[in-house]
């Protein structure tokens, strides 16, 4: 099935260029998640779906009853030539609260969960350094440490959500887009730790 993005228009489900790296958000209400991804220059595409969980072939209606334990995910599809991997989180640290646990301000439960899916080991080193960097600052600004679920995405499936949630917030320009975030940067990673 094929499915066009309709702000980069490249398909969401790929195939996408050679060389094209794949990683996974969870940052709470995955429309307003997928349209501050889709802006980053260098992404390729992006999708929304369930990731996490134990169901097989969650819907949202499913999700939303919490039972699943599958957490609403923005695929990003992206050409490391042309956004680093502390870009793009840079936009998933700043853009949600990694400290609510299963929550994001008023969203509460499983669904709205922080986390990240690497595909590679060098997401891998990203992710874990920039969490430890990102926590220690909102430690000593006196937030609760990151709760963020850190998984290689070869542990779950990826299910792609209904089509009316693919890029919502284009097919309805005054949705729902809200994020909790803490106001505080990720600071600068100079070097990663093997």
């Amino acid at each position: 099935m094929t499915e066009t993005h309709l702000v980069l228009n490249t398909d969401i489900r790929g195939p996408w260029p050679t060389g094209t790296e794949v990683i996974y958000f969870g940052m709470g209400c995955f429309w307003g998640a997928e349209k501050k991804l889709w802006k980053i220059p260098g992404v390729v595409s992006t999708a929304v779906g369930y990731m996490g969980g134990t169901a097989n072939d969650p819907t949202y209606p499913m999700v939303c009853t919490g039972t699943t334990g599958h957490s609403e995910i923005v695929l990003v599809a992206y050409d490391p030539s042309q956004v680093s991997m502390y870009e793009l989180l840079k936009c998933f640290w700043e853009n949600h609260d990694p400290t609510q646990g299963n929550r994001q301000g008023n969203d509460i439960g499983t669904q709205y969960r922080s986390a990240v899916y690497w595909t590679t080991p060098e997401q891998e080193n990203w992710v874990k350094e920039s969490r430890n960097a990102y926590n220690n600052v909102l430690v000593g600004k006196g937030f609760d440490p990151i709760t963020t679920e850190l998984a290689p995405a070869s542990e779950f499936k990826f299910w792609y959500a209904e089509e009316y949630h693919q890029q919502y917030l284009i097919k309805n320009p005054n949705g729902y887009d809200c994020h909790a975030h803490t106001g505080i940067l990720l600071p600068e990673i100079a070097t990663l730790s093997n």
